[in-house]
């Protein structure tokens, strides 16, 4: 409770800041033209640190794999043709919320935000191939004991549930790629602090800048620990001492879990490069779980229009529980073969 309450603290700290001098957040609108964009100059914050504070939702990029379909090979870009498969298959997706409401249905139309086409054909971008590195055996391992609610298996017990599935976190890198709801990101700063919120599991990132020492190695956390710095105009995160306990990746249907160990390291760039954009990078190494490191890049979009709906689930939410009684019903009056 203690923790909770020193991170509502900041969060608060740098809302009031904000608010206090509406001019640190100021700064130039995007325009339409490559000239106008030409002119554009990094805003500053009052105490002169790279003006990243907005609201950055990476709803548009739903319809962008995290790993490059093989077919892809090292190509990062879709062509023209693809692009408009894309667009096309995007558009069918989107359309699901009206064609509910013009029937007078609730589906998964009004569950899903599939975003917006654009050309990148992963967000992987390291390895050449885009997609994650091979597992170690330990990897191998760790990841033919996870479960979640998308495995085919009886549920007897919490353990057999992802931290996802008891709303206590996406965990990192996970919780920075997007969903296909609630992929809100804002961003807030404070002198000394940079406030990442996110809007899936209602979490707060506290970034300090101010080059204190690491955590204790003993102390481990569910989205780890991080340490930021300016180089230059980007903000450099570094982030350590993870409890290794939630996966990499979001798991779906058919997914393979990929583990995550208490060596996981993180490095985010933040680069602002226009009034409307942040050119995002993450690299991810993890030696226990993973053969080699990778790296993700895809843009932040400034949209001043985004609102955080409320993520209200949580651990006591009834999902859990409703699982567990279903399959033992299930199993309990399961047909008994034939003699």
């Amino acid at each position: 409770m203690a923790e909770n309450a020193a991170v509502a603290r900041l969060a608060l700290m740098a809302c009031a800041i904000a608010c206090a001098f509406p001019s640190l957040t100021a700064c130039s609108r995007s325009a339409d033209t490559g000239g106008a964009r030409n002119a554009w100059a990094l805003p500053h914050t009052q105490w002169g640190d790279p003006d990243l504070t907005g609201m950055w939702p990476i709803d548009k990029l739903n319809g962008t794999p995290l790993q490059r379909p093989e077919s892809f090979g090292e190509r990062r870009l879709l062509t023209d043709e693809e692009f408009a498969e894309r667009a096309k298959r995007l558009a069918g997706l989107n359309a699901r919320y009206d064609d509910e409401i013009k029937n007078h249905k609730m589906g998964i139309g009004h569950w899903a935000e599939m975003g917006q086409p654009n050309r990148l054909t992963s967000l992987i971008v390291e390895p050449a191939n885009g997609r994650l590195p091979a597992l170690t055996a330990e990897g191998e391992r760790e990841s033919s004991t996870m479960k979640s609610s998308w495995s085919n298996i009886p549920f007897d017990s919490v353990a057999d549930f992802n931290p996802l599935d008891r709303c206590i976190t996406r965990g990192l890198p996970a919780s920075m790629f997007p969903f296909m709801y609630n992929s809100g990101i804002e961003i807030m700063q404070a002198p000394g602090y940079v406030v990442i919120r996110l809007e899936l599991i209602h979490e707060t990132r506290i970034v300090p800048l101010d080059g204190r020492p690491p955590l204790d190695p003993a102390i481990r956390q569910w989205l780890g620990e991080s340490r930021g710095r300016f180089d230059g105009d980007t903000l450099v995160i570094e982030t350590t001492n993870f409890n290794g306990e939630s996966p990499m990746t979001i798991v779906g249907p058919g997914g393979k879990p990929i583990p995550t160990s208490e060596a996981l390291r993180l490095v985010e760039r933040l680069t602002r490069v226009a009034p409307d954009r942040i050119d995002y990078e993450l690299s991810v190494e993890d030696p226990v779980v993973l053969t080699q490191p990778w790296k993700a890049a895809f843009p932040l979009e400034r949209d001043d229009k985004y609102r955080f709906f409320e993520y209200a689930c949580h651990e006591d939410n009834s999902a859990v529980r409703n699982f567990i009684e279903t399959s033992r019903y299930e199993r309990s009056h399961a047909k008994k073969p034939p003699l």
